[in-house]
C-alpha cells in the first residue's frame, strides 16, 4: 500500500448530525493551484501597462492584476477491506456506500430550516413555503496535518475498484477539487499567519545559508 496519511472533511454548519468524512490520501497526489489574471492595458504606460524600473512603481504595475482563490485537487482512498475483515457489520453490508453518500450530500444545496439548522434542499421540508428559503453550498473544513482550510467542494470524480457480490462498492478512489474560501474567517486567517511565518523561516534560512 502507498504511504498514506489521514485527512478529514467536516461540514461547518448547524446540521444534525454534522457531515464528517475521514479518509486516507497519498500526500504526493495533492495539487494546489492559484492563478493570476493579467489585464492588458490595466495600468498606465507602454507594453500593456507593465513597464517599471523602480520598486516604487510596482503598485502601479499591479493595478492590472487579479488574484484568483486557491484551489486544491486531492485523490483519496476509500477502502472498507480492513473493517470488513474485522467483522464491522456496516462495512460488511454497505461497503463504502455511506462514505460516498456523505460526499454526494456535501455537494448538494442546503436550505435553512427552523432555528438555523440546515437540511438538503431537495427534501423540500417546509411544505409550500420551502421554495422561499435561500439555498447554499456546504462550507467544509479540509483538515490535514497542521492545516485547517475552509473550502467549497466544487468537483467529485469517483472510480469504484472493487465490489461485493451485491455490487456494493467496498474500495474506490475519489478525486476531489475544492476552492479555498478566502477572506475574513478565522480558519483562513490562521492559515495566512502560518504561511507568513513559514515564508519568514525560509527567508531566514536562505540568508543564513549564504545564498546571497
Amino acid at each position: 500500500m502507498l504511504n498514506t496519511t489521514k485527512g478529514m472533511l467536516i461540514e461547518y454548519a448547524l446540521s444534525i448530525p454534522p457531515l464528517v468524512l475521514a479518509f486516507e490520501f497519498n500526500p504526493q497526489s495533492l495539487t494546489r493551484t492559484r492563478t493570476i489574471t493579467l489585464r492588458a492595458g490595466g495600468a498606465p504606460g507602454t507594453r500593456g501597462g507593465y513597464d517599471f524600473a523602480l520598486p516604487t512603481e510596482t503598485a502601479r504595475v499591479a493595478q492590472g492584476v487579479t488574484v484568483q482563490p486557491e484551489s486544491f485537487t486531492i485523490e483519496i482512498l476509500l477502502d472498507a477491506t480492513d473493517r470488513m475483515n474485522d467483522g464491522d457489520p456496516v462495512a460488511t453490508r454497505f461497503g463504502i456506500e455511506p462514505e460516498l453518500d456523505t460526499l454526494r450530500t456535501m455537494v448538494e444545496p442546503k436550505a435553512q430550516g427552523p432555528g438555523g439548522l440546515q437540511a438538503l434542499a431537495s427534501l423540500g421540508l417546509g411544505g409550500q413555503r420551502a421554495f422561499q428559503r435561500s439555498e447554499s453550498a456546504s462550507v467544509l473544513l479540509l483538515v490535514w496535518g497542521s492545516h485547517i482550510l475552509p473550502v467549497f467542494l466544487t468537483s467529485i470524480r469517483v472510480t469504484e475498484e472493487a465490489h461485493l457480490p451485491s455490487l456494493v462498492p467496498y474500495r474506490a478512489r475519489a478525486s476531489l477539487t475544492m476552492q479555498v474560501i478566502e477572506g475574513n474567517n478565522p480558519f483562513y486567517q490562521v492559515e495566512k499567519v502560518r504561511q507568513v511565518v513559514g515564508a519568514a523561516l525560509n527567508t531566514g534560512n536562505t540568508l543564513t545559508g549564504g545564498i546571497f
